[in-house]
């Protein structure tokens, strides 16, 4: 089992960078028709939620690449000496619109690293905070929660699934072929290759075909809010990846009111559910 020094990762803790950007028309007119939008948005629209993603996105150099992909570790992200990497859960704090054409500015920082043993071993998970500018004006707050472990043994059982807690409203089927998969990599230069790589991802990680982005299933389920409740205005998004999802057969993206707002789910062809998500609504 691989040795974890804690101590030494914990010196990334409170490191931090300094990203800028622009909202571009065209990232954002690219990931409307993947989504399949009747119209596509214009310059100065408002970017729709969470379009943010698109943006201050990772250019390392073809040669710092992995052989899973993913840029080689260390870096801003402390060096985690385990093999699996996921962009777990996360929550989000929309303060004020962004539009298309806007320049931005956002700030990163580690907030946390720590430790856990866990059934299939170690466990390492890297709090990361983002704080999003546009000029002076702090625009949104966005807490990602990223999680190291190792490779899963041979033979070793699924999550238990998990079926929904409450009845659907609202929902809408998608299919998660191999060319939505690559245009969402595309869209958020992710080359991990789970995405894309079919031999990779079942003979080297295990899985049982394409693995679908996390950030997809999130994304997903905040444009059924956009296309079902057009007018809600979303104030905060808390979402979490329970199960991975894979690619083959269509998955079910659902979603009902609650007191303070939505609560949304992904739910796959066998009815387990793959993630789950809150909205929470300004007043």
């Amino acid at each position: 089992m691989t040795v974890i020094d804690l101590e030494h990762l914990k010196q990334w803790e409170g490191k931090t960078e300094t990203h800028h950007d622009v909202i571009s028309l065209a990232t954002a007119q690219a990931m409307a028709a993947t989504l399949d939008w009747g119209e596509l948005p214009q310059m100065g629209d408002v970017l729709a939620k969470p379009g943010h993603w698109l943006h201050f996105l990772p250019t390392a150099r073809q040669s710092d690449i992995s052989t899973d992909g993913h840029p080689k570790k260390g870096g801003f992200l402390p060096p985690v000496p385990l093999p699996r990497r996921m962009w777990a859960s996360g929550k989000v704090d929309f303060h004020s619109p962004l539009h298309i054409g806007d320049a931005l500015r956002r700030v990163s920082t580690v907030k946390s690293v720590t430790h856990k043993q866990g059934g299939t071993g170690n466990l390492v998970f890297v709090v990361v905070e983002h704080d999003i500018y546009q000029g002076d004006t702090l625009a949104i707050s966005d807490t990602q929660n990223l999680v190291y472990r190792e490779d899963p043994a041979p033979g070793a059982p699924a999550p238990k699934p998990m079926t929904p807690k409450f009845d659907a409203e609202f929902s809408r089927d998608v299919m998660p072929d191999p060319v939505l998969l690559f245009r969402f990599s595309a869209l958020t230069f992710n080359s991990h290759r789970i995405h894309y790589d079919r031999d990779y991802a079942m003979n080297e990680e295990g899985y049982a075909g394409l693995v679908v982005h996390g950030p997809l299933s999130a994304t997903l389920l905040l444009d059924l809010v956009r296309s079902e409740l057009p007018d809600a205005e979303i104030a905060h998004y808390d979402y979490r990846a329970v199960r991975p999802l894979i690619d083959g057969n269509a998955f079910s993206i659902q979603g009902s009111r609650s007191e303070e707002g939505l609560n949304l789910w992904v739910v796959d062809h066998e009815g387990a559910m793959t993630m789950q998500a809150k909205v929470l609504l300004k007043a």
